[in-house]
């Protein structure tokens, strides 16, 4: 049957749903060799809507389904495909908790150039990211948030394909990205799911179409499944807010939810246009009124409080968000401009991956992460800069790699004599 499956998609024939389902229910027993070549006729010849559809209900339904419907209230979820400095779960989600929408959410660790949401949060001393299905419902039920890894039985479908994936040049596949990320958040049981789908050159997406092309994909599949789902196209051309790296990120978001004035206006902006965005979907009211109702419990403090309710719940020093604290540095590198002119373009995959040379991130899944280490970024694209400015600062406690971190950041940042043109935070939104 293997073989018939194989040939049908060769001549770019549609599958169905039966024939998607034997193949993912046997992925254990056909051989690697027919799995990936399946992989690679799906990269070349795409997959419809519906196939699309059936391969992540088929994936999702490989493990456990969570089953959300005990805790009182719409469950939201929000999943943004990944980039540099994206700290926004840590601000979004308190905020949607402090108005009264349940948002129990299951992530993942970083790989590469972008961050990991587990990651950040295991910097917090004490923080359980490991939490138990029933652990997991009865802290999102008690205090409207948690923030878990995602368990070894959600999804395992998408774990295997993945890896064959990643070997096999197929990882570009908008068929096979779309179903990837789906079938976990169809998987995690949440009612309503936004997505934040990234665009530039931090993003796996590095332009506009390609990235509006997967958020429909997706949003799709999510609505054809029976859950309200909508997606964001935002910017990635530069890192979001200042800081890379996960205790750094963490202290950022932090502030924020302390109604710190001086956080940059993008992360703000984002964080609170995401927010806005989830409270429409859930309510339907207007979104000026939804953009207020997320600023009002950053300003009140509620946003706060939940924010330190989970981390507390989980284990977590809760003294660590409402508190102060100082890190001790073995090295604190700055970057320096050569020359006068503005910051024309930042290459920030570049900078991810000085981060992770720091310690901050993993090339392979084995690595070990340093929490403390990481980059605060002092300019933005089209910032004017001169001579002997610094534009960024290097922060690691490890002794290795330093050096290769300082170039990698000095080569991603162009300075030019013309001010560029600075691309919009949010290009669009896709079913709202």
């Amino acid at each position: 049957m293997m073989y018939d499956i194989l040939n049908k998609k060769k001549q770019a024939k549609e599958l169905t749903t039966h024939e998607i389902n034997a193949v993912i229910q046997s992925l254990d027993k056909v051989p690697d060799y027919q799995i990936s070549a399946l992989l690679m006729a799906i990269c070349i010849n795409g997959m419809t809507p519906r196939e699309t559809a059936d391969l992540t209900m088929a994936m999702a339904n490989s493990g456990e389904m969570l089953d959300l419907s005990s805790i009182k209230g719409k469950t939201l979820d929000k999943h943004s495909t990944g980039g540099v400095g994206d700290k926004t779960t840590f601000i979004v989600a308190p905020i949607m908790a402090a108005l009264g929408f349940p948002m129990g959410k299951m992530s993942g660790r970083g790989l590469g150039h972008t961050g990991g949401t587990i990651d950040k949060l295991e910097s917090i001393p004490g923080f359980n990211t490991n939490l138990s299905t029933h652990d997991f419902i009865n802290i999102t039920k008690k205090h409207g948030l948690c923030i878990s890894a995602q368990t070894g039985n959600l999804a395992p479908a998408d774990k295997k394909i993945y890896a064959l994936r990643d070997t096999t040049a197929t990882v570009d596949s908008i068929p096979l990205i779309a179903a990837s990320i789906m079938s976990k958040k169809l998987a995690a049981g949440a009612e309503y799911i936004l997505l934040d789908v990234k665009t530039g050159s931090g993003a796996f997406m590095q332009n506009v179409s390609d990235a509006r092309e997967l958020a429909k994909a997706m949003v799709d599949i999510g609505n054809s499944c029976g859950r309200k789902t909508a997606a964001i196209i935002t910017d990635m051309s530069a890192p979001l807010g200042n800081t890379i790296g996960n205790s750094l990120e963490i202290e950022e978001a932090i502030k924020l939810l302390k109604g710190d004035k001086n956080i940059p206006d993008d992360l703000w902006e984002i964080s609170i246009s995401l927010s806005a965005h989830l409270l429409h979907m859930a309510e339907g009211i207007p979104l000026t009124e939804c953009h207020t109702k997320a600023e009002e419990v950053i300003k009140n403090g509620k946003a706060l409080k939940k924010f330190a309710d989970m981390v507390e719940a989980q284990g977590g020093d809760r003294n660590y968000i409402e508190g102060e604290k100082t890190i001790p540095y073995k090295s604190v590198v700055p970057i320096i401009s050569s020359c006068n002119g503005y910051v024309g373009a930042i290459d920030t995959a570049g900078v991810g991956l000085a981060a992770m040379k720091l310690g901050a991130g993993r090339q392979k899944m084995t690595d070990t992460i340093c929490y403390e280490s990481g980059i605060v970024m002092s300019v933005k694209l089209g910032d004017y800069v001169e001579k002997g400015q610094t534009m960024a600062t290097l922060y690691s406690n490890l002794h290795n790699n330093v050096d290769d971190a300082e170039v990698k950041m000095l080569n991603s940042i162009t300075i030019n004599k013309i001010k560029p043109s600075i691309p919009p935070l949010i290009y669009e939104t896709i079913g709202l």
